[in-house]
């Protein structure tokens, strides 16, 4: 279970963990607070400052009001509580009192927390023991859970599949008037026409419809080579409409990718599994009125990956937070669906321990060939989770590419890096010799992440290695 402000506590008795300069400022919602963070990173703002061994920091910032800002971490979770009036989590307190103890061991004593951080604590972890009954009552059933009603699901369910038919039928036709007239008049309709389709599959109850037909009316404005990638992305849709029209004759894992992909909700079908989880990548993307936040996962043991997906409210990011390069010892549950590799993260056995090694890469060969086998399983996959050993960003006509240091392979960075900062930063990791890189790997090309240093010889069966470096 993940630990959030406002969510149950983790169960956990183990140590504090002192996190690096890198992994507190993975935590940060957004550029405005990593920034703000830093400001307050000193000591000199900060007073009554201590930490347990539990796993709580607390401390009291000077603000612009007469009364100081009390600040308290559970960084278990983490968890927050401030006493700031920001909506974000962590706000920028929380932020420059993890970046004073992750830069100066010295900075924070030892010591019981005080009442007003105390009180918190103390709440948290009552919640935390009733969670655990709740959870875990004896005979291992859960108690709070009522009898469902199987016809009455069925009926529903019937019902919503008939209007996902419905907007179905609907785009099919959309489509074939646009290829009948030809892809250059989507340029002249403009973005409307795109709208009120994605509108209709909305009212049809197949939201990932609707967010594909949106993509459509921003193809034409996409520079360049547009009629092509409008007729890809259109080609794509009647290949899902397709399946969503065939489902019934689908073997069942890619029956449910096309629900998945039709907007359905795909829960939790497989069996947990618990393994030294490591943190690979954090990073938020806006999605309409939401935020979508994406934490990348490795299974030490279990050589998996797993994906955990969250969402936020306009003006706040998700709540779901953990420091890059740090390894869990939780379980996940994953979601059903032919090469899906979203995950529900359950409880963790420990607080999280930093600095875990990267895992086992492959060449830009294999990551391409990686990639293809994924689009076996699921036509509409953009990119696929990949671990690149040994390759060194140089220069190329078009932008950057990451290449084998042994080989003659290399993989273009995708346009959308090459704005981000975070490139330069990789560059200058690697220096010109190899490291360790992990990103998506996808038509347009290759998104790093998150990358490792070279070492002499790390090894994926050592949980000691060299820091992460985010690259997002």
């Amino acid at each position: 279970m993940l630990l959030t402000d406002g969510g149950e506590p983790l169960r956990t008795a183990a140590p504090a963990v002192r996190w690096t300069v890198e992994q507190v400022l993975a935590l940060a919602p957004d550029d405005a607070s990593r920034k703000a963070g830093n400001r307050l990173g000193s000591a000199g703002p900060w007073s009554d400052t201590g930490w347990d061994g539990p796993g709580a920091v607390w401390g009291l910032c000077k603000g612009s009001g007469s009364k100081p800002y009390r600040t308290v971490i559970d960084t278990t979770g983490p968890a927050y509580k401030c006493s700031c009036p920001s909506r974000k989590f962590p706000c920028k307190h929380a932020l420059g009192l993890l970046l004073l103890r992750a830069s100066d061991e010295t900075a924070l004593p030892a010591a019981e927390p005080p009442d007003w951080a105390g009180e918190w604590l103390a709440d948290r972890r009552r919640r935390a023991g009733a969670a655990a009954l709740k959870e875990r009552p004896e005979g291992g059933e859960d108690a709070s859970a009522g009898p469902a009603d199987p016809v009455a699901a069925r009926r529903r369910a019937e019902r919503r599949a008939e209007r996902i038919g419905g907007g179905v039928q609907e785009l099919e036709r959309r489509l074939t008037d646009l290829v009948r007239g030809g892809l250059a008049a989507a340029e002249q309709t403009g973005y409307g026409l795109w709208e009120e389709t994605a509108a209709r599959m909305v009212d049809a109850q197949a939201p990932g419809l609707a967010g594909r037909v949106r993509e459509l009316g921003a193809i034409p404005a996409s520079g360049p080579g547009w009629p092509v990638r409008l007729l890809e992305e259109c080609a794509l849709l009647h290949l899902l409409d397709t399946g969503w029209q065939g489902i019934d004759r689908l073997p069942p894992q890619l029956a449910a990718t096309v629900r998945t992909r039709i907007g359905l909700p795909a829960p939790p079908g497989g069996a947990p599994v618990r393994d030294h989880w490591l943190v690979l990548a954090q990073y938020d993307t806006p999605e309409g009125k939401i935020v979508a936040r994406r934490i990348w996962l490795y299974g030490r043991e279990s050589g998996r990956i797993a994906l955990l997906l969250s969402f936020g409210a306009a003006g706040r990011s998700p709540g779901q937070a953990l420091p890059v390069g740090a390894t869990l010892d939780a379980e996940i549950a994953p979601h059903q669906g032919a090469g899906q590799l979203r995950a529900d993260l359950g409880t963790q056995f420990g607080a999280p321990a930093p600095n875990g090694a990267p895992p086992p890469g492959v060449t830009a060969a294999g990551a391409i060939a990686a990639y293809g086998r994924a689009l076996g399983d699921d036509p509409w996959l953009e990119s696929w989770p990949v671990t690149l050993r040994d390759v060194i960003p140089v220069p190329s006509r078009d932008g950057w590419q990451l290449a084998d240091a042994e080989g003659d392979a290399a993989l273009p960075v995708a346009p959308a890096a090459l704005s981000r900062p975070a490139l330069w930063k990789l560059v200058a990791l690697s220096g010109g010799g190899p490291v360790t890189v992990f990103g998506e790997c996808g038509h347009r090309g290759f998104d790093p992440l998150a990358a490792w240093p070279a070492t002499p010889a790390h090894s994926a069966d050592t949980e000691a290695g060299p820091e992460a470096v985010p690259l997002i």
